[in-house]
């Protein structure tokens, strides 16, 4: 059986609930989390972009990406309990038991309106929907192009959580139940 540090990256589609689900298992594991998106968007701000803005830079500034990574994959050698809020924690950490989230696009939309985001508004529902469309295809582009790796496949993770009807702590429950089995596993 590997170590039973509560590792996990959380990946996901664009408000299917990783940060409130991350919050969740915080507390119920005492973990740290390492939100790439939090250093990103401070990082965004520095540079007086949002979000969406920041991601097409990225595109042409690879040297944001590789100061995430680098982050990231200096975890694999640190023992403790972490959630890796993170779209590529999966591929930089792979002791951590990876999740992706999976979200109708729609309810997505809803959920990151209802978030009240300082650095990410939209006018409503559907422009939300249409902006996170375009950041995700930004986004998959983008760690195509520097690693060929496809984001989207969802055999790069090892459990899949479609959170679009699900509470947030039924979303925690079926992360920490896979994680479980997981351990047993291997």
């Amino acid at each position: 059986m590997k170590n039973s540090f509560f590792k996990i990256s959380l990946a996901g589609d664009l408000g299917s609930g990783k940060s409130t689900v991350g919050a969740i298992l915080k507390e119920r594991f005492n973990a740290e989390i390492v939100s790439i998106g939090k250093i990103q968007r401070k990082m965004a701000a520095e540079l007086q972009m949002d979000t969406c803005e920041f991601n097409k830079y990225q595109e042409s500034h690879p040297e944001f990406d590789k100061i995430l990574d680098g982050k990231l994959a200096e975890y694999e050698k640190v023992e403790g309990n972490f959630i890796f809020d993170s779209r590529m924690a999966w591929h930089f950490v792979p002791s951590a038991f990876s999740v992706y989230l999976v979200c109708d696009g729609k309810e997505a939309a809803r959920r990151v309106i209802g978030a009240n985001r300082t650095d990410e508004s939209y006018e409503d529902e559907e422009t939300a929907f249409s902006r996170l469309q375009l950041r995700r295809q930004r986004e998959q582009k983008r760690y195509y192009d520097f690693y060929n790796v496809d984001i989207t496949d969802m055999s790069n993770y090892q459990l899949v959580v479609d959170t679009t009807h699900l509470t947030v702590e039924q979303v925690a429950e079926e992360i920490i139940a896979g994680w479980k089995k997981y351990l047993e596993n291997n």
